[in-house]
């Protein structure tokens, strides 16, 4: 719990409907991280965007926040590729696009969250055919990202938006058969809501493999708006000594820095409660 630190969404640009909270490029995104007490951001862009590398580095420097994770989901709902296509110049686009991605994360210290850009298996396919030819391409990602010092965080989204990965305990099963050392289970609060019967329980099941955590009430809306019980959830996370981010991803209401603003202040309120965070 002392060392938990916290990320919120951020990216250039994006629709109010998208779970991003501060919009701008990099370095202004940075420094009103940092203004709202966050020590790291995760950040929503293409694999084709150029970066000014030194400027970031300088600015990371002096705000003491630091880019936690690049989300490679544009990737697929812009880049319209995908790892497990039929297609094989697709899905050769997608492994290009996903080395591009690792490339941009060691030269920024970040790690980097696979989430849509998995694909989702065709109606009618064999689940089997498409886990094997994902797994192999993971695989290829595995070591391209380890050799770079980059973690892969796999995220489990609600069962309504993929097929694959809807539950913490497919993603266990998964690392156990194909071994990836370098891959970790990415768990959110608003999709275990829909698709796990205990989050709870879920988040003991990744134990020290959960990479890294993402938070929304079950609105998809600022902790504290909804129904979920987060002191349970931090409690927890305390039990498994999770050692990774806290990272805010919810929907800019009633604007993304007040949603930011205000998420914080419940994490912090809770974490300083005696009810909260009492590991057995």
């Amino acid at each position: 719990m002392d060392n938990w630190k916290f990320a919120c969404s951020t990216a250039k640009e994006a629709p109010d409907t998208a779970p991003i909270l501060l919009k701008g490029d990099i370095g202004q995104n940075l420094v009103k991280a940092a203004e709202l007490g966050y020590q790291a951001i995760e950040v929503h862009m293409r694999e084709t965007t150029q970066l000014d590398i030194p400027m970031i580095r300088k600015t990371m420097e002096k705000t003491g926040v630091r880019i936690c994770n690049i989300v490679t989901g544009r990737l697929n709902t812009e880049g319209r590729v995908n790892l497990i296509d039929d297609v094989p110049y697709i899905e050769s686009a997608a492994m290009s696009g996903m080395k591009q991605y690792i490339d941009l994360a060691s030269a920024l210290d970040a790690d980097i969250i696979i989430g849509w850009v998995k694909g989702n298996i065709p109606a009618g396919g064999s689940r089997s055919k498409y886990m094997e030819r994902l797994a192999n391409n993971l695989k290829e990602l595995n070591n391209y990202a380890r050799n770079r010092r980059v973690k892969i965080n796999l995220e489990v989204i609600n069962r309504y938006e993929v097929n694959i990965f809807t539950t913490c305990a497919e993603v266990v099963e998964f690392l156990d058969t194909y071994q990836l050392n370098n891959c970790f289970i990415h768990l959110d609060t608003f999709h275990m809501n829909i698709d796990e019967a205990d989050p709870v329980e879920a988040i003991r099941l990744a134990g020290k493999r959960l990479g890294y955590f993402h938070l929304a009430d079950n609105t998809r809306k600022y902790l504290g708006s909804g129904q979920l019980d987060f002191g349970k959830i931090l409690t927890a996370l305390a039990e498994i000594n999770y050692q990774g981010y806290l990272s805010v991803e919810c929907l800019p209401y009633p604007s993304g820095e007040e949603a930011a603003a205000r998420s914080i202040s419940f994490l912090k309120s809770l974490m300083k409660s005696p009810l909260t965070l009492k590991v057995s």
